[in-house]
């Protein structure tokens, strides 16, 4: 028996990739703040669990609460494997670093880093201490890679995101516990964040112009397609190169 357990699976990726790892028999934990009825109605289907595990990603407390519980399903249910895929994240706040509102920062830094750092660190323990398989993903971003005008923020999380990646695969790697934990840089997709980012005012983002041309070009992928590639890597678990950032440009023309 395989577990995943899915941040963010109220829309976009995270609902095309808790999904496609239902529809492939793999039973799903989704942790997010509004839910999703459709995965159930899916894994039911399917003859699999799905469970929406509600939490708000910029609270700590409520996220070790909520791996509490995710914890008691696993030992009831007793999976061979566990996986995770840090998918939730938010672009906002856009604007000059100078002008960012600070509980807007330190929200963003909680969903976007801190959040996918300790759902990780607290999975890699339980995964660890029960004999579990253990395979990690985290959604990263292009913008890890290079500074973007406005995007203080997100492009400094996402490159934290990297690097804690890299230094975990270290650490597993040396204490020889078989787990492996990677990043996944989807690229540009049609979501809501997408939408999000169309939507700034250019004085605040200079970059927007470019990002509604993406749209209007066709350029942005559907996260069911990207979905595929994700899921395909972290099934695929002997193929991991562990602490790698994983492009999906890599698997999709």
């Amino acid at each position: 028996m395989i577990y995943a357990v899915v941040t963010g699976v109220s829309r976009g990726l995270g609902a095309a990739v808790a999904k496609r790892l239902l529809e492939t028999g793999v039973h799903v934990i989704g942790v997010s703040r509004k839910g999703n009825s459709e995965l159930s109605d899916i894994a039911t289907s399917k003859g699999v669990k799905y469970k929406d595990e509600r939490c708000d990603l910029s609270n700590l407390e409520e996220i070790e609460k909520a791996f509490n519980r995710i914890s008691e399903i696993l030992m009831n249910n007793r999976p061979k494997k566990l996986y995770l895929i840090n998918n939730a994240g938010v672009v906002e706040p856009i604007d000059h670093s100078m002008n960012i509102d600070h509980q807007a920062l330190k929200d963003h830094v909680m969903i976007n880093t801190l959040a996918p750092m300790v759902l990780m660190n607290m999975s890699l323990k339980y995964a660890t201490e029960n004999g579990l398989t253990f395979v990690g993903a985290t959604v990263t971003s292009g913008a890890a890679e290079r500074p973007m005008y406005s995007w203080s923020a997100y492009c400094s999380t996402k490159a934290s995101i990297n690097m804690y990646t890299e230094t975990l695969a270290l650490e597993q790697k040396q204490l020889r516990t078989g787990h492996k934990v990677f990043a996944f840089s989807p690229g540009i997709m049609d979501t809501d964040m997408q939408s999000e980012i169309r939507k700034t005012s250019e004085e605040a983002f200079a970059e927007r112009e470019t990002f509604r041309a993406y749209k209007e070009k066709g350029m942005l992928r559907a996260p069911e397609e990207v979905a595929g590639v994700l899921a395909d890597i972290i099934t695929n678990e002997s193929k991991i190169d562990s602490g790698k950032i994983y492009n999906v440009r890599d698997y999709l023309s």
